[in-house]
C-alpha cells in the first residue's frame, strides 16, 4: 500500500502527464479512436464501429444532407477544376478539404471503400458520386450537370447564399 504522501505524488504526476499530453495535442489520440465530426468529438466507437466504418457513417450523413459535396485537397488541381465548374454555374456546394481535416486519411479510406476510387476530388450530387474533377467538367460541357443538380431533394437545397458560386464555399474540417 502507498501512504498518503506517495498517493498525492502519483496523482500529481498523472495530472501533469495529462496536461502535457493535452497541450501537445496527443491526449485526443489516446482517448479518441473514432471519426471526428466537423471538428467536434462524436464517439461512434461506443457503438462498436471501427474508425473507417464511423467515417463512412459520417460521409453518408454529409452526402445525404447536402445537394453537392466535394471531398477535396487544397493543393489538387483537379479539385480546383471541380470547384470552378460549380462556381461558374453559381451552385451551392459543401467542400471537405481532406488535407486540412483531422481525420482526412480515414475519410479518404472510407471514400475509397464507398466509391471504389481513392483519388480526389470525389464529387457527390444528390447522394450519388459522379466521379472526379474531369468527370464533373465533362458532365457540365455535355449539359448533364445542371439537370442532376435540379433533381436534388428539397432537404438538400439551401436557400441562403453561403457556398454560392461567388467563390465562397462551406468548408468542414
Amino acid at each position: 500500500m502507498f501512504h498518503l504522501g506517495q498517493q498525492v505524488d502519483y496523482m500529481l504526476f498523472a495530472f501533469s502527464l495529462l496536461i502535457m499530453l493535452a497541450r501537445g495535442g496527443l491526449l485526443s489520440r489516446f482517448v479518441w479512436n473514432g471519426c471526428r465530426r466537423m471538428g467536434n468529438f462524436t464517439s461512434f466507437s461506443s457503438s462498436g464501429l471501427s474508425s473507417t466504418a464511423a467515417c463512412g457513417q459520417f460521409l453518408q450523413e454529409v452526402v445525404s444532407h447536402n445537394c453537392i459535396v466535394i471531398f477535396s485537397k487544397t493543393t489538387c488541381p483537379y479539385c480546383k477544376m471541380a470547384k470552378n465548374v460549380f462556381n461558374e454555374i453559381g451552385a451551392t456546394y459543401k467542400v471537405i478539404e481532406l488535407d486540412e481535416h483531422n481525420d482526412g486519411r480515414q475519410l479518404q479510406e472510407a471514400l475509397a471503400q464507398m466509391t471504389g476510387a481513392r483519388t480526389v476530388p470525389r464529387v457527390f450530387i444528390n447522394g450519388n458520386c459522379i466521379g472526379g474533377g474531369s468527370d464533373t467538367k465533362e458532365l457540365h460541357q455535355k449539359g448533364k450537370l445542371l439537370p442532376l443538380i435540379e433533381q436534388c431533394a428539397p432537404c438538400c437545397v439551401k436557400t441562403n447564399s453561403e457556398g454560392s458560386g461567388s467563390g465562397q464555399f462551406e468548408s468542414t474540417k
